[in-house]
């Protein structure tokens, strides 16, 4: 599968994602890394209903109310450089989510190597994406207020096989905020 297609799943699947209530920002630099290098060993379950091929059915129902609270654009920029082994990662997918419930649940399920299903289109509607540059280097304008994972896909190149960095961050109206996410 190309590298674009995974980014894109992924930024799909992390718009919308949520496993914990949002906290209250207790400083707008607040970096929490949520990172596992490599993907949890799946455990021995029924197989839960699929809606894709290699995708599991979400748990977590769009939270409508949920959203409605949040706002879809504002004053605040993320700026930053995606790095695997202290080398930079071109052309990578970046996806900035609002923390909710239904985001939680994504972003707990790609970090533990399993694809959920896309990501209800109104959920999406809240999600900042972009690429990175030959440098690994990203910049998304226009973000709101708020708490939010910032996520990287990428291949490793040694194996092949796909990885994600998030980090979930806090955000304040106006303010430029720098995230490295390296591996």
């Amino acid at each position: 599968m190309k590298a674009w297609i995974i980014a894109l799943l992924l930024g799909l699947a992390l718009a919308g994602c949520q496993m914990m209530e949002p906290r209250p920002a207790t400083s707008p630099e607040r970096i929490e890394i949520i990172d596992r290098g490599e993907p949890a060993p799946r455990e021995a379950e029924p197989e839960a209903p699929t809606t894709a091929p290699g995708r599991v059915a979400r748990d977590v129902a769009f939270p409508e109310g949920e959203y409605a609270r949040l706002e879809k654009r504002g004053t605040a920029s993320i700026s930053g450089q995606l790095t695997l082994d202290g080398r930079p990662v071109p052309n990578a997918g970046i996806s900035v989510a609002p923390v909710t419930t239904y985001s939680a649940e994504a972003a707990e399920k790609a970090l533990a190597g399993i694809a959920v299903a896309p990501a209800d289109p109104r959920a999406r509607e809240y999600t900042h994406t972009t690429r990175t540059d030959g440098s690994g280097r990203f910049s998304l304008n226009g973000l709101p207020s708020g708490e939010f994972y910032v996520s990287g896909s990428l291949r490793d190149p040694r194996s092949g096989e796909p990885r994600i960095i998030i980090r979930q961050v806090s955000l304040g109206s106006g303010r430029n905020l720098q995230v490295n996410l390296r591996r």
